[in-house]
């Protein structure tokens, strides 16, 4: 036969298994596969070309002939046949002028159903006469004139024949696949495709209106006000939910939805994609966009075509005037008609839904109120869910923000009012968005008045001052409340405010002794523990460095959900402030030699300060370094 480069010859793909052929060219080989079977590639003369023996490819030219002989040449002889049985028909192909006719390939005229072609063939001078010329159109019309959404008239009563180019490069005649293109004849050209077609006279709204199956359709398309699109012009897939569709949803969620026109609208165009799409277009997965503006995976598995993943279609390429429909047995509530409960039912979220319910705040999940849902995922639950007691209760409801927000309109240093009072910081980091401690981890749900936001972990609110954490920490209450004098607790918390936003790397003293005849040294080793902005866990990427206020930087990593301050291992994350965080580390930070020092002494009191609550975490974990002596000598050194 040839090969690709020989002269005149087309690459063919068939379906293994099938008689289906598709002819294509460089940017259609579709991976070798059509609705997930495999096909083999083979090559054939071009139209109108034909092989000569003992030379490549097909390079003589077939001499033109007149459109009905044409029939013949392309595999159309079912076509010839009945034109023969007109009377008026064959002279027409045979004589004068020029034309383009459709012509349905044989396989396409024994897949008729036996009554439709019964009628057909028992009235040839009207019936299939008829049916004849609509595949006609009255001047020659090539591939590359067939535009997307254009409409053909034809030479029955001028009836609309609607084309539809694809980005695939597959055109369709009424959802009709063009199977063989362009073969000219002296008075036309023949275009085979693999259906009969027939004349289009119904919108969408009608056809909506005389199906039985789209009763419930019917009354919600009517309750919408959505009929005027459906029987005005454009050109609209319509993916039309059946009784049984509609009788799958629980009475109470499609009574909510039925009862809420914004709800109802939402659902409605959820099922309406912004242009035509004929089944026979269809040979591998495409994103295609609905009124609503959600996503939907159309795609075909075998003979099936299925919607995000789902073999849905019962019946498909039902021809309007201003579009197509195809018939689906599942309803695709889109996000927007959803309350929390439904959204979190498709999420990673359940076990922490069970904790809202047990809890007893079920009605924020279901009702009309506007708010956002912070729920963990499961993963976040893997060694158990708190106890439901108020005080559980109450960190729940300070995992609802009083708002319903999304998160690509959230910004650094915003904060979020909650139902159970507290008020919650945004930090924008480079590879997350946190709230708090957590961090989002996938995209957001929006429902119809709530949102939802996966969360990598439960929310742990500020309590208080970076102060206050270490005097409610009982690691920290002690040595705080018999080592600190009266004066320095006073002008550590006006220090702390002067430092927000903080980040306190909170120590165990290892060095304290080494260092006590220096204490600019000590106070230099202190602020190099201390970060000048917030920098919680989730925000901590391969590697964050991070200025410190002695001036140099903490190099910060996180892997394996282990976080390191300079190679050393963080302890315990993420203790909340309202002016900072507080991360728990087990050993003393060396900052480089010889830094001088960038802060004046009130700085280094208050890094002081920091470091002498730190001692606890000492005697909390029994650490054989007595600093209580040290820290006195230290104080009574400082006060002169």
């Amino acid at each position: 036969m040839g090969t690709p480069d020989s002269p005149n010859v087309c690459a063919v793909q068939k379906l293994i298994g099938t008689n289906k052929k598709y002819f294509t060219n460089c940017k259609q080989w579709y991976q070798r596969k059509i609705c997930g079977k495999s096909t083999v590639i083979s090559y054939e003369c071009c139209p109108g070309y034909e092989k000569v023996p003992g030379e490549k490819g097909c390079p003589a030219a077939l001499p033109l002939s007149n459109l009905y002989e044409t029939l013949g040449v392309v595999g159309s002889t079912t076509t010839q046949l009945y034109t023969d049985r007109t009377e008026k028909l064959r002279p027409e192909m045979e004589g004068p002028g020029s034309f383009t006719i459709f012509a349905p390939s044989n396989e396409a005229w024994a897949s008729l159903p036996a009554e439709v072609l019964d009628s057909l063939v028992s009235n040839v001078n009207i019936e299939l006469l008829n049916a004849l010329r609509y595949h006609m159109v009255n001047r020659r019309v090539l591939t590359d004139e067939l535009k997307h959404g254009m409409a053909l008239t034809s030479m029955y009563q001028n009836s609309d024949i609607q084309i539809h180019h694809y980005p695939n490069g597959i055109v369709t005649v009424n959802c009709a696949r063009l199977l063989k293109a362009d073969h000219h004849a002296t008075n036309g050209v023949v275009h085979l495709i693999d259906k009969v077609i027939s004349t289009v006279t119904n919108n969408i709204q009608q056809i909506i209106e005389i199906e039985d199956t789209f009763e419930t359709l019917r009354a919600a398309v009517a309750a919408s006000g959505l009929n005027t699109l459906l029987e005005g012009d454009g050109q609209y897939t319509l993916l039309a939910p059946t009784n049984e569709a509609f009788e799958k949803i629980p009475a109470e969620t499609l009574n909510r939805i039925l009862g809420d026109p914004e709800a109802l609208r939402d659902l409605l165009n959820n099922h309406i994609l912004k242009s035509a799409m004929c089944a026979e277009a269809i040979v591998a997965g495409l994103s295609l966009e609905t009124l609503e503006g959600t996503t939907l995976e159309v795609g075909c598995s075998g003979d099936m075509l299925t919607i995000n993943g789902k073999p849905i279609i019962s019946n498909k390429d039902v021809l309007a005037t201003n579009g197509v429909i195809h018939f689906i047995d599942e309803l695709l509530i889109p996000d927007s008609a959803k309350t929390l409960f439904e959204l979190a039912a498709e999420s990673d979220v359940s076990t922490a839904i069970d904790l809202f319910r047990q809890a007893g705040l079920s009605s924020h999940l279901s009702g009309n109120e506007r708010l956002t849902l912070l729920a963990p995922m499961n993963s976040v639950f893997k060694d158990g869910t708190p106890p439901i007691n108020a005080r559980t209760k109450n960190l729940l409801l300070n995992h609802m923000i009083k708002d319903q927000l999304a998160s690509k309109y959230l910004y650094h240093g915003q904060t979020l009012d909650t139902l159970g009072g507290k008020k919650l910081r945004v930090f924008v980091y480079r590879n997350s968005l946190c709230i708090e401690n957590s961090c989002i981890a996938a995209h957001d749900k929006r429902g119809r008045y709530g949102t939802l936001f996966t969360m990598d972990r439960m929310l742990t609110p500020p309590m208080g001052t970076v102060m206050d954490v270490l005097k409610g920490d009982n690691r920290f209450r002690s040595m705080y409340l018999t080592q600190q004098p009266a004066d320095y607790r006073g002008r550590f918390m006006a220090t702390a405010l002067c430092l927000i936003p903080l980040t306190v790397m909170q120590t165990v003293g290892q060095r304290a002794e080494h260092t006590l005849g220096n204490a600019k040294e000590l106070a230099n080793i202190l602020k190099y523990h201390i970060g000048d902005e917030i920098l919680v866990s989730g925000g901590i990427g391969a590697l964050v460095r991070l200025k410190s206020l002695q001036g140099d930087k903490l190099e910060v990593s996180s892997k394996n959900n282990v976080v390191n301050v300079n190679k050393e291992p963080v302890a315990e994350v993420d203790i909340m402030a309202t002016n900072g965080v507080v991360h728990a580390i087990s050993s003393v930070l060396q900052p480089p030699a010889n830094r001088p020092q960038e802060r004046g002494d009130e700085l280094a009191d208050s890094a002081l300060e920091i470091f002498k609550q730190a001692s606890a975490f000492s005697r909390a974990t029994q650490s054989s370094v007595k600093l209580a002596p040290v820290y006195q000598r230290l104080l009574e050194r400082m006060k002169h």
